[in-house]
């Protein structure tokens, strides 16, 4: 049993090696395996979440109709939030120790919602509003899948950064739905 517990603490401080630049290896009590799949789900967390930031802008520059003051208002409102936690989901994906995708094509590549290719003819308010509900939704649904990921690694940061924005994406959801009922 020693000689078990020696090899263990033996593996454990290999795994915690500096990195070749001199910076010391990331030891938050979550190891490296778990650690890259969160940030793997994370990202694509994160590229959801771009993608319907910039599906609500667009609606709130191009919206028009009978509901247009109370629906740019809204998409502003929306998407100002939205932006802010950006920041923090891609924060949390360099925490863990990964770099955070940063361009269109990797959120093309990694985001779940179908992107709107841009208006020559102003869409219907009521379709802006229905492709917002849907966003939204898809979003939580990724939201849950990494939940459940950062659960199994006792992620309590990754864990709470979800739920926030879970509360958050399911009251847009209601929100927008509602104008449609």
């Amino acid at each position: 049993m020693a000689k078990k517990k020696a090899t263990t603490k033996k593996a454990a401080k290999a795994a915690l090696a500096p990195h070749a630049d001199g910076a010391p290896a990331i030891d938050i009590g979550i190891n490296a395996k778990e650690r890259a799949r969160i940030a793997d789900g994370l990202s694509h967390f994160l590229a959801d979440s771009y993608t319907l930031y910039l599906k609500t802008h667009n609606f709130h520059w191009n919206v028009t109709g009978s509901m247009f003051n109370a629906l740019h208002t809204m998409f502003e409102t929306q998407y100002t939030e939205e932006w802010t936690a950006l920041d923090e989901i891609a924060e949390r994906i360099r925490a863990l120790g990964f770099n955070a995708p940063g361009s269109y094509s990797e959120f093309a590549r990694l985001t779940t919602i179908k992107e709107e290719p841009g208006l020559t003819n102003t869409a219907d308010w009521r379709q802006m509003v229905g492709q917002l509900v849907s966003g939204n939704e898809a979003v939580c649904r990724t939201a849950r899948e990494v939940l459940e990921i950062a659960d199994d690694a006792d992620d309590a940061p990754t864990e709470d950064l979800l739920t926030q924005r879970l509360q958050t994406h399911e009251k847009y959801a209601w929100m927008l739905r509602s104008l449609l009922q």
